[in-house]
């Protein structure tokens, strides 16, 4: 699936460059699991309102050879040290991906705008990675191509989570709803969307640790389990190319982690219940908590849900609620200041 948003558009490239140089880029919130495709499945994210659910980075051409600040509703949420920012480590690898094609770093600053909060289960550290490689590269005039790009991204999120997974990467990059394959060289692929559904997500503002949330999981799992998975994820996946929006919907249920990781999320069993009494097509936690994800079909309904969820299921400031679309587009170059 070629993916036109992640090549720098020429003449924004001649104006970002003019301008003394300066692009910023904009990466989407993600949705990873989706209750049935544990580790394989992944939604980018986009407000039905037209805000922006993700962060920005701008990179801009500096005097140092690296400089790094942060700005944001969550910028206070990361560590002080510049060197411990993922964003740092972005910059670094990077650099390496150029010199091994025998091209170098231009002296640069970086202002990451952290809009998602850290641990929330909306793919923040994948925005945060994105939107950095993202902005790096179109100020770089793109010389990186999207699986080069895509393999920085999963090794990026690898160092902040233990291990390479694309999950959240792959949709925040690319857009839609990905695939992960890794296999006969494909990392991941877009599948067709039910462009009708709404996905309302909520965070309740507190943090479950994706580290927790895996050690929550058992190291073995019966059979039986495992058969469900694959039927449920293979029926979902052919649903989605066969447009049976009823199919795919009642295989959006969890055997891998919800059934574990449920106890971590207060007040996840009354969403559930919630959303069923509204209407709901399914619901379930996004990424390993503690946001959850419920869909719907009817923007009223949603809405509603939204505001329930808001007034229930939210636990302090930090915590929000959205309806949203998926966003088809992915990471973006957005402009030229933040």
């Amino acid at each position: 699936s070629c993916n036109m948003s992640s090549a720098m558009n020429p003449d924004f490239e001649q104006d970002a460059m003019a301008q003394g140089g300066s692009v910023v880029a904009y990466a989407p919130a993600s949705s990873a699991n989706l209750s049935v495709g544990f580790d394989v499945l992944g939604a980018a994210l986009a407000p039905v309102d037209g805000s922006l659910l993700g962060d920005r980075v701008q990179v801009k051409s500096a005097e140092v050879p690296f400089a790094l600040s942060s700005v944001g509703r969550y910028a206070h949420k990361l560590p002080d040290d510049p060197k411990k920012n993922i964003l740092y480590d972005c910059w670094v690898a990077y650099g390496e991906a150029l010199e091994k094609r025998g091209l170098g770093l231009k002296p640069l600053a970086m202002v990451l705008e952290k809009n998602l909060p850290v641990g929330s289960g909306l793919g923040s550290s994948a925005c945060s990675v994105v939107a950095a490689l993202e902005g790096l590269n179109a100020f770089h005039g793109a010389p990186l191509n999207e699986h080069d790009m895509l393999l920085l991204m999963g090794e990026m999120e690898g160092k902040i989570s233990g291990s390479v997974h694309y999950d959240n990467v792959a949709p925040c990059y690319l857009g839609g709803m990905q695939l992960v394959l890794e296999e006969h060289g494909v990392i991941s692929q877009g599948i067709p969307v039910f462009e009708q559904w709404y996905w309302v997500v909520c965070y309740p503002g507190t943090v479950v640790s994706t580290a927790a949330a895996r050690a929550i999981l058992p190291a073995q799992y019966r059979r039986q389990d495992c058969l469900t998975y694959g039927r449920r994820l293979a029926a979902f996946v052919h649903a989605s190319y066969t447009g049976q929006e009823g199919l795919a919907a009642s295989v959006l249920k969890d055997v891998i982690a919800e059934p574990y990781r449920a106890a971590l999320i207060e007040g996840f069993n009354e969403v559930r219940a919630q959303a069923a009494q509204n209407g709901a097509l399914a619901t379930g936690i996004s990424g390993s908590g503690p946001s959850v994800f419920v869909v719907m079909k009817d923007l009223a309904q949603a809405e509603r849900m939204k505001d329930w969820m808001d007034a229930h299921f939210v636990q302090n400031e930090d915590g929000f609620a959205r309806v949203c679309k998926l966003d088809m587009a992915g990471a973006r170059v957005t402009g030229s200041e933040l």
